[in-house]
């Protein structure tokens, strides 16, 4: 990744670039599309953008109205003007369910780690039956998706051989789909995420996008399952090490539309995948922050949208350097944050707090059809 960051440059409102693409240059990898929220429900009811326009070494940034929007990029040319409507009318389009479940609300996936070596310390889910415990409980204090995982990926974290994983996750997800849960396995390895699927599991959670084992695109592909695309700068050995954007949101943005397309192209429809920008997953504070605040930006590519971002270290950057076990209340206010701007799914360890604050911010938001401040 280049070592410089662009420069943004944002020109006042409604001025929207003329003539920004030479003739023949196509649109994507070129312009951006940011609804303004908040957003509450399952659309997003929006009635202007950012619009980000890159160009070499500068983003052009602005902020206009959608007919405004409409009229600029038909006047841009054909294809301009294809694309940019295309991603309006993503960006406006009530999303099907997602695994079963309907996405007029934020639905909470709740993290179950059956590992010794959990970066957020829960140290509750060592061994199959307190993961089993756990998530039961999980569901019992709202849970609408139960994330089960072998193999931390925490930074710095070494691969974990596969039959150990498998011998972690696969009573875990058995016994938890038997109660008719929602269960999803939150794995980088085809054999894995086989065995789960047969297991019971309704969702693939994978960190490489299913880029990491050749044979995990056609796993998921011949199966129903629906799969979340999550972003991942490296390995988890190496993605902390020094991860660089020239815009972290845009890059990310575009890395994920691609291997959306992959898995398009592969026979796995839209409505199966969601995408996850992968906080903490090879990014730096500053990332972090910016992909955070530009999360509308991803319902650009008509899939739902996960973002994880519960006791990460960021969190504990932002509050003085707590541990992840005191990270409640920045990773209540990140998951509120991302719900304001479009998530339809927070991964998150502490679901009861996390319900209960959800359930205050669409009381507050549904009492004029709005969505909460």
């Amino acid at each position: 990744m280049p070592a410089t960051a662009t420069r943004i440059t944002v020109v006042g409102s409604p001025a929207l670039p003329r003539g920004f693409l030479p003739t023949g240059v196509a649109p994507a990898r070129r312009v951006y599309l940011c609804p303004i929220g908040p957003f509450s429900g399952g659309g997003l009811a929006f009635s202007a953008c950012q619009v980000l326009v890159r160009r070499e070494r500068e983003i052009l940034q602005t902020t206009a109205s959608v007919d405004d929007i409409r009229e600029w990029s038909r006047a841009e040319g054909t294809a301009v003007g294809a694309y940019v409507c295309g991603v309006l009318e993503r960006l406006a389009t009530p999303l099907p369910p997602f695994a079963g479940l309907a996405l007029d609300r934020p639905r909470i996936m709740g993290i179950v780690n059956v590992t010794p070596d959990s970066f957020s310390e829960d140290g509750e889910t060592k061994d199959a039956a307190s993961a089993i415990a756990r998530g039961r409980a999980m569901l019992v204090a709202g849970a609408d998706i139960i994330d089960v995982g072998g193999e931390s990926a925490r930074p710095g974290a070494a691969p974990l051989a596969t039959a150990e994983e498998l011998a972690r996750v696969r009573p875990v997800v058995r016994e938890l789909a038997e109660t008719g849960a929602v269960v999803s396995i939150d794995s980088r390895h085809a054999e894995i995420m086989k065995a789960a699927l047969e297991g019971g599991a309704r969702i693939v959670n994978d960190i490489t996008a299913l880029a990491g084992d050749a044979a995990a695109l056609g796993v998921v592909a011949a199966s129903r399952a629906a799969v979340v695309l999550m972003h991942m700068q490296g390995t988890p050995e190496t993605m902390q090490d020094d991860p660089r954007y020239e815009n972290a949101a845009l890059d990310v943005y575009d890395e994920l539309a691609a291997r959306v397309a992959v898995c398009t192209a592969a026979g796995i429809e839209t409505r199966r995948i969601a995408v996850d920008p992968g906080i903490g997953f090879g990014k730096t504070l500053d990332d972090n922050l910016e992909i955070l605040d530009r999360l509308a930006l991803f319902r650009g590519l008509g899939c739902a949208v996960l973002l994880g971002a519960s006791r990460k270290s960021f969190l504990g950057s932002l509050a003085g350097g707590t541990p992840a076990t005191a990270r409640l209340f920045g990773s209540l206010a990140a998951a509120l944050a991302a719900v304001a701007r479009g998530a339809n799914i927070v991964r998150v360890h502490d679901v009861a707090e996390t319900r209960q604050a959800l359930d205050v911010w669409e009381a507050i938001g549904g009492r004029n059809g709005g969505a909460a401040p």
